[in-house]
């Protein structure tokens, strides 16, 4: 969440965030129902002297037995304990609508962020390796999964719906090699591998921002918990609620998971192929800063996304997303795009984003000041590193042979025994 202290020292900053965000400005209605709520707060601490004093002098009347005294101040006590109800209840309904909208507000954009609607403004930063020039047309990987007869769509359809696949055999091995090569290397970067859980309950959701607001997106179980769209949600949720040492920051860990998405608002979207898949997996990165580290961090978790394309020899480009593409949470992201020969186009491969204490606060994730020697926010960072699913993709259409067989990277060699061609199974 955003603070709302600063929201109040300057109004005009998140009114024209929410501007540059496309989103409704609630400023007003923000600061109206946090005034109220301290107003009644006020009203409450006043109500509660007044009771302390009265009960003081109700005291004193009983032990000198002034009847009338007595009659007047019980009469008046009870008064007051009505209206201390009365105030404890419009506290809590007002403070329960002041915190309902604050948790629906968008994270301020940094001011490096591109200003626009979407992504027709977003930047491109840089560009790394030249798209690989075909002597024939080549296609998309769906239409060679299926040619090679490890990639079937219409069966898993049958069991699923849309939007899922089966993979068989040596692209099952691919996908296995690419993530265990992706862990390797982030290993070797200073990330510690987690094995985390795939259902998490409502206050992990809550705490890297994917609800309230976007429950349409998950998939929720009928025991009211919720299927993970990313392994950022539990990596980043580790240490909810805690105290952290500031000698132990930054924290880097990592991930690779199942994610499920309902990717509600996609009809029409991405329709064929594996490119956006309601079941998919990723290798996620988290890490976990100071205030000051933050900035720095976001580079490194980027260029150790940009460290898997550049080994497996992808072309790709470095994008800043505009302050209408980027994600609610964040404030400020880039984003890695792949090149596709099939798609003739770079499609996103990972999105590395800087939260600054937005996560934080909503997880009561807080570290020791040695300095200051008090409890503050951190700074929580989120990447991908990278999506395999994707990655797969990336990897069938830019190594694809003229006769539909696939070249498998130099660096993926070792994990598949040695196998450096995958080829149509009989």
């Amino acid at each position: 969440m955003i603070d709302i202290n600063l929201v109040k020292a300057n109004p005009d900053r998140l009114k024209n965030a929410l501007l540059n965000r496309n989103k409704k400005d609630v400023t007003n209605e923000l600061l109206e129902l946090h005034n109220k709520y301290l107003n009644t707060i006020t009203q409450l601490q006043n109500a509660r002297e007044e009771r302390n004093k009265l009960t003081e002098s109700f005291a004193n009347a009983k032990r000198n037995n002034y009847t009338t005294i007595i009659q007047q101040l019980a009469e008046k006590l009870n008064e007051l304990k009505t209206n201390i109800s009365s105030l404890e209840e419009e506290g809590t309904n007002n403070q329960n609508k002041y915190k309902e909208l604050l948790s629906t507000i968008p994270n301020i954009p940094d001011e490096e962020c591109p200003i626009g609607k979407d992504e027709k403004s977003n930047k491109i930063l840089k560009q790394v390796g030249i798209p690989r020039q075909f002597s024939f047309k080549p296609k998309e990987h769906n239409e060679l999964g299926e040619n090679l007869g490890l990639m079937d769509f219409k069966r898993a359809a049958k069991i699923a719906g849309s939007r899922f696949v089966f993979l068989f055999s040596d692209l099952c091995r691919l996908e296995r090699a690419l993530a265990q090569f992706m862990l390797d290397l982030h290993r070797e970067n200073g990330y510690k591998e987690v094995y985390v859980p795939l259902i998490v309950q409502y206050n992990a959701m809550f705490g890297t921002g994917q609800l309230p607001k976007f429950e349409e997106d998950l998939f929720k179980t009928t025991i009211n918990t919720y299927l993970i769209p990313t392994a950022e949600v539990a990596l980043t949720n580790i240490y909810n609620n805690e105290i952290l040492k500031e000698e132990d920051l930054p924290i880097r860990v990592t991930a690779y998971t199942p994610c499920f998405r309902s990717e509600a608002g996609s009809a029409g979207k991405d329709t064929t192929g594996m490119i956006r898949q309601h079941q998919f997996t990723k290798v996620e990165l988290v890490s976990i800063t100071t205030p000051d580290q933050s900035k720095e961090e976001h580079e490194r978790m980027t260029c150790c996304a940009e460290e898997v394309l550049e080994k497996l020899e992808l072309p790709y480009q470095r994008v800043l997303l505009s302050t209408g593409d980027m994600g609610f949470s964040s404030e400020k992201t880039y984003d890695l795009e792949v090149w596709l020969p099939g798609q003739n186009q770079y499609r996103e491969i990972s999105s590395c984003s800087r939260c600054n204490t937005f996560q934080a606060r909503r997880m009561n994730t807080r570290y020791k000041n040695e300095k200051t020697k008090k409890n503050e926010f951190v700074h929580t960072l989120n990447g991908s590193g990278v999506a395999v699913g994707r990655c797969l993709i990336a990897v069938m259409e830019n190594y694809q042979q003229e006769d539909g067989s696939i070249i498998i990277p130099n660096v993926l060699q070792k994990y598949m025994g040695g196998q450096k061609v995958i080829e149509q199974i009989n």
